[in-house]
């Protein structure tokens, strides 16, 4: 639209901004760096000064050329100025970086920070925590708080320069009709509420929820959630995983009394609640600051600037977008004729510029307020935008595993409480076949059943989530009026009109739904948009191939269930039964067929204990005989349950220089005859008698859990090796300690809650098959020796031989 050449347009932005100083928080952010872009391209004479939360491990220097200037949005700057090695001399030229937070009095600035920000001219504060679900403490130390914070810091230094504050139009809480361009208070639904006590309460909440967290019971709880995620993986792993649920129960409290303080207010949740008591505390705190306000709509990707469909991030319509078009959600709570408020990011970052290019409103410095939306302008009606997307999805379906389209369901609109209530059915009936197939001794293919199951039921949660996060929002029926935002946009000259345009009208949604949002959406989503089985590179082929590269230092193999299919029960089966007669072997069997069900539950419980356990049974075994007998079985038993590909694996790695190394809880002499294939093997050992028995007992700690783990630390660390550089393999969530310790795990015929896990992680997954056409003997008895060999009977069998020997086979 061209100004009106009747009205005496305002200087251009760029000239406007020439010259001066800009103080910038949230850049990191999707709106921050959308507006970094815009300042450092199209105001070429402006310096910004960003505020960078300092990380754990990085700088504010390196956060912001990490997760600012490298992103896609600069790629249009970086080709219109020559290339990387310019677009960094700009940077170093024309942006200042200091560390500070706004959740922290004085924004957390040190001398020099504080410095900076006195010599600037305007301050933009985008920072916000702008998730739906935010805990209510973080959403008002943010929030309700950050604003008023930076116009006392500035009152503190003694400057007062321009403020302005990007708020929200929901502000206006969950209302119907008009919401025009006034202050919140200044609204005839206002409630008045004091925000020093709301801002009291929340930290109470947090320190109530922290204190009731460390209760015996809910501590007690933590850990059988832990333990029923991972099951036997070490006391460490255990220990960081009740933390981990303890702190998400804290949060979740936080979430739901945000939630519920929100809804008793009249706002949809915490985020709309704190950014309106932030917008009425800043109104009072902000001394002789100047302040303008910016209030956008749903924010989503850009319209042209820099590049049309560039995004950062998933922003509130895409995953509900992804479920829909993946088969997931076929309604959801909302008006059809309703209007759906979306603004694209390009327009938000046009009006930030006009009216920190315009300065103050008001003469007194009182806040102005700007509203960036399309519902009254330009208005999108739900039931056209689910259209537009069922239509675009059809023509361009995505496409499940098995390379088949999904076909995008009709699409309803049921009451919020409908779709809750069905959403909530399903999650019980999957959650109840997910523990039984839990429960279940499934491995490799077959635990992929439990695991698709349970990625169903997180499907399902996930669209639960959305539903309540995002369903007050389509049901808001108010209509944000845009009268002072259509004037900015008229004032600008035509150059501005163009490099900082404003005006929702220029919209086509259509075209914008269909052409630019949707193809960006799906890009940015990496699902799967073809049905081609053999074009593109498999996932499973660059992870395996990852691990077999000649850059890796190190193999480390578990051995049962991951390159042999038994177990120390089977092994002490084959060794016991090797001397014993026809009846003491068949009483050997029904013991230990007996035992199983309490064998399987002390192995799920502690690997630990269960070896200390089983391996009592040991006592009195001459060690000589058990290493020649095992001799024996390397050919009888574990070779014929041995799987080829795994012993192809562990030559593979040999060939490529790789140490390979053998870490098992199995016994030494179990072990002993695999030595060739690797170059070392740490497993579990017995104390010998002075007689040449075992005791039965351990001579140290068995290499499992978090053990497991150290012997891996211990063996690099003597060789000289990064075990960043090494690859594991296993089968079993008890062995977790192991594969996390390593920069290359591999989930080997995994059960189903290391599958589950190994997905979630992208860790690779390779399911080995025993040799084809070898049918194993259904108990793993040792056949028995010539009639010259000594036999070992069970003690208390009737007909005991006079002057054997003894070795306790029992339990």
């Amino acid at each position: 639209m061209a100004a009106d050449p009747a009205v005496p347009a305002t200087p251009p932005v760029a000239e406007a901004l020439d010259g001066r100083r800009l103080f910038v928080t949230g850049t990191t952010g999707f709106l921050g760096t959308a507006l970094v872009e815009r300042l450092l391209r199209c105001a070429p004479g402006a310096h910004l000064v960003l505020l960078v939360r300092p990380g754990r491990k990085r700088t504010v220097e390196q956060r912001a050329q990490r997760e600012i200037f490298r992103n896609d949005c600069f790629d249009r700057l970086r080709d219109e100025v020559g290339g990387k090695e310019a677009f960094e001399a700009l940077v170093a030229d024309r942006v200042t970086v200091v560390a500070g937070d706004v959740a922290t009095d004085g924004l957390g600035l040190d001398d020099h920070g504080r410095e900076v920000l006195a010599a600037c001219d305007t301050v933009i504060h985008s920072a916000a925590t702008v998730s739906f679900d935010s805990p209510l403490d973080l959403a008002v130390e943010v929030n309700l708080l950050g604003p008023s914070r930076i116009a006392r810091t500035l009152a503190d230094l003694g400057v007062a320069p321009h403020l302005v504050a990007v708020s929200t139009c929901y502000v206006a809480g969950n209302r119907r009709g008009a919401a025009p361009e006034i202050r919140v208070d200044d609204s005839p639904f206002w409630i008045d509420v004091d925000h020093r006590r709301e801002v009291e309460a929340a930290r109470r909440v947090r320190a109530d929820a922290e204190a009731a967290s460390r209760s015996p019971e809910n501590l007690a709880a933590f850990r059988a959630e832990a333990v029923d995620e991972l099951g036997a993986a070490g006391g460490p792993l255990l220990a960081e995983k009740t933390e981990q649920r303890r702190t998400a129960w804290v949060k979740d409290q936080l979430v739901e009394a945000g939630r519920a303080r929100a809804a008793s207010l009249g706002w949809p949740d915490a985020y709309a609640m704190t950014k309106a008591l932030g917008e009425k505390a800043l109104g009072e705190d902000r001394g002789d600051v100047p302040v303008s306000i910016v209030r956008p709509a749903i924010i989503e990707s850009a319209w042209s600037e820099p590049v049309p469909g560039w995004i950062r991030g998933f922003r509130m319509a895409e995953p509900v977008i992804v479920s829909y078009a993946r088969g997931l959600l076929s309604q959801f709570p909302g008006v059809p004729e309703g209007t759906v408020d979306v603004i694209p990011v390009d327009l938000v970052v046009g009006a930030i510029c006009a009216v920190a290019a315009r300065g103050p409103a008001h003469d007194d410095g009182s806040p102005d307020i700007t509203q960036v939306a399309s519902g009254s302008s330009n208005p999108l009606e739900f039931q056209r935008m689910v259209d537009l997307i069922s239509a675009w999805f059809t023509e361009h379906p995505l496409y499940d595993r098995d390379g088949q389209p999904i076909s995008v369901p009709e699409f309803k609109f049921p009451g919020r409480g409908q779709v809750e209530g069905e959403l909530k059915r399903a999650t019980r009936v999957l959650t109840a076949a997910d523990k039984v197939l839990s429960a279940l001794p499934l491995r490799g293919r077959q635990a992929e059943w439990a695991t698709d199951l349970e990625e169903r039921r997180e499907m399902v949660d996930r669209a639960s989530t959305y539903v309540t996060l995002y369903g007050a929002y389509t049901e808001c029926e108010a209509i944000y009026g845009v009268d002072n935002l259509l004037a900015l946009h008229a004032d600008l000259t035509p150059d501005d009109q163009r490099d900082f345009g404003c005006d929702p009208r220029v919209v086509d949604w259509e075209h914008y739904v269909r052409e630019i949002h949707l193809p960006s959406v799906v890009k940015h989503a990496r699902v799967r948009t073809d049905g081609r089985t053999g074009g593109s590179e498999a996932r499973s082929t660059r992870l395996r191939r990852q691990v077999l590269s000649d850059t890796r230092q190190m193999a480390a193999f578990d051995l049962e269930n991951t390159l042999i299919a038994s177990n120390v029960v089977t092994s002490f089966a084959w060794l016991a039964s090797r001397r014993l007669e026809a009846a003491d072997r068949r009483t050997l069997t029904l013991r230990l067929l007996a035992e199983a069900p309490s064998l399987l539950r002390l192995d799920a419980r502690d690997r630990s204990d269960f070896l200390r356990h089983f391996y009592r049974r040991y006592e009195g075994a001459p060690a000589e005989e058990l290493f020649a007998d095992s001799a024996e079985m390397l050919s009888e038993l574990i070779l014929t349950k041995s799987f080829p590909a795994g012993i192809r694996r562990v030559r593979e790695h040999r060939a490529l220089g790789h140490r390979t190394v053998l870490i098992t809880g199995a016994l030494d002499f179990v072990v002993e005859p695999l030595r060739p294939l690797f170059d070392d093997i740490v497993c579990t050992r017995m104390t010998v008698a002075p007689d040449g028995t075992y005791t039965g007992q351990m001579t140290e700690v068995p290499p499992t859990g978090e053990s497991r783990a150290q012997a891996l630390y211990d063996h690099a660390a003597a060789h000289g090796i990064d075990v960043a550089e090494a690859v594991a393999y296993a089968d079993s969530t008890s062995d977790l300690p192991l594969l996390e310790a390593v920069g290359f795990p591999v989930a080997v015929n995994p059960e189903a809650r290391l599958a589950s896990l190994a997905r979630k992680r992208g860790w690779l997954v390779e399911t080995w098959d025993k040799a084809p056409g070898y049918a194993p003997p259904r108990l793993p008895l040792s056949r028995p020796p010539g009639p010259r060999r000594e036999r070992l009977r069970v003690p208390g069998h009737r007909r005991p031989e006079r002057g054997a020997r003894r070795w306790k086979v029992g339990p």
